[in-house]
């Protein structure tokens, strides 16, 4: 499973803040925002 669809899954579906997300992944608060805001699609 892609690294983005986590992030999306644990934001969307399991209602997870941005910041807890930021502490499981090491990521930026910043750059998770970017990543559910844009929908960027995996290669």
């Amino acid at each position: 499973m892609g690294f983005l669809s986590v992030i999306r899954r644990w934001a969307l579906r399991d209602k997870m803040p941005i910041r807890e997300i930021s502490r499981r992944t090491g990521l930026s608060r910043n750059t998770i925002r970017k990543y559910l805001r844009e929908g960027v699609v995996e290669p």
